[in-house]
């Protein structure tokens, strides 16, 4: 199988021994604590689930702008993006060197992790925007994720941790959340040796699903892992559970047996486009994929990216850095000349009108009103379950 990223084997910060998970668990009740950022919060989860490979901790203020501004830490990992624990108070931890973390999504605020405090750094304006701009490739605080990054807090604090709890990810989604270790554990026992992964924050219509079946065609894969995120994302996003049971409707019904994989991580979304693309390569090598399709505008907003930057970026990076392969998608839609879904940029004798093409504005509109966007779009059973949820609202 693939090697995680930055290790031979996969090291998750969860702590998995019961004894020791009762003894930190019991520690941290007497710990100074802090309350996590939501954002903070997702990065334990990911270090916990083994996603964010080999990283020990949060970083400090000279990793963080390092990896901002040149994807390497100080010592010269390969990172794409800062993985911070930034806060706009540190009184209660101010001079500690062992502190608890606190889950700020799960009601009553349990403990999420134990960190050993390495430094508390105040970050400058000058630094903040700098990582704003190279990450997210603008200071803009109408870009979703610079607004979540810059109401966070200036103080940066870092140091290793050690995860107790997967937050409400494990309660809420029980069937679909799955760490990096349970996925690669369920490669293995489903015999898969060539594995694509498909990235998304959005229900799947046909236009995806025909992409999933393009990418193992023509990669000769044994399976696909979809890999959903079940974390925090914009206003106007679809709900995790609402999309959970759309996707799961399309592979029951049409992929073959043992051919996919629906799971899905605890992360919030970031809308960093080409940089969060990178992140997720890297955290599905860690997951056991071998390939991974990064598709028009992939984890990108508004109109801050162009179409295929989230592509162009692996071009800048060195060879051999990550060893995981990057499946190169133009947008996808049905062609009504030859009666199925295409890259566009495969149908060079197609007009505009050839195609099927809905705009999302336009998708919600007729699901709220009850209608249901044409079959060249949408399978019937997953236009049904996106109406259910629509008109619910009203």
């Amino acid at each position: 199988m693939i090697k995680p990223h930055g290790s031979d084997t996969l090291n998750p910060l969860f702590v998995y021994d019961s004894q020791k998970h009762h003894e930190l668990t019991h520690e941290a009740e007497n710990l100074p604590s802090m309350m996590l950022t939501s954002a903070a919060a997702a990065n334990a989860v990911m270090l916990g689930a083994g996603y964010f490979n080999p990283l020990t901790g949060y970083m400090n203020l000279a990793d963080a702008i390092s990896v901002a501004e040149t994807m390497h830490t100080t010592d010269g990992l390969f990172w794409p993006t800062p993985v911070l624990n930034l806060t706009d108070d540190v009184t209660g931890i101010q001079g500690h060197k062992r502190i608890a973390l606190k889950d700020p999504n799960v009601e009553g605020h349990p403990i999420l992790a134990v960190m050993d405090v390495e430094a508390i750094e105040e970050a400058s304006d000058d630094e903040l925007n700098t990582m704003a701009e190279k990450v997210y490739g603008t200071t803009d605080s109408e870009h979703p994720g610079v607004a979540t990054f810059m109401a966070q807090g200036r103080y940066v604090v870092s140091g290793t941790i050690q995860v107790l709890s997967l937050s409400y990810f494990q309660s809420d989604f029980p069937d679909t959340f799955r760490t990096a270790v349970e996925i690669r554990n369920e490669i293995a026992e489903r015999g898969w040796k060539k594995v694509v992964a498909f990235q998304t924050r959005n229900p799947m219509h046909l236009a995806h699903e025909e992409l999933c079946h393009m990418a193992m065609d023509r990669l000769g894969c044994d399976g696909l892992v979809i890999h959903m995120l079940l974390g925090k994302l914009k206003k106007g996003d679809i709900p995790a559970p609402v999309r959970d049971a759309a996707i799961r409707k399309m592979v029951e019904l049409y992929f073959p047996p043992n051919s996919a994989m629906v799971t899905g991580y605890g992360f919030d979304m970031l809308y960093a486009g080409p940089r969060e693309a990178v992140l997720h390569a890297v955290f599905r090598q860690n997951m056991g994929a071998t390939h991974f399709i990064i598709g028009r505008d992939h984890a990108g907003v508004g109109d801050y990216y162009g179409a295929f930057e989230a592509q162009e970026i692996f071009d800048t990076i060195p060879e051999g850095t990550l060893q995981i392969e990057i499946f190169r998608a133009d947008h996808t839609a049905y062609s009504k000349k030859l009666n199925k879904v295409v890259m566009m940029c495969e149908a060079p004798d197609h007009e505009k009108d050839d195609f099927v093409l809905l705009s999302g504005t336009k998708v919600r509109e007729m699901l709220g009103n009850g209608i249901a966007p044409p079959k060249e779009f949408s399978r019937p059973e997953v236009a049904q379950i996106l109406m259910d949820y629509y008109q619910s609202l009203k």
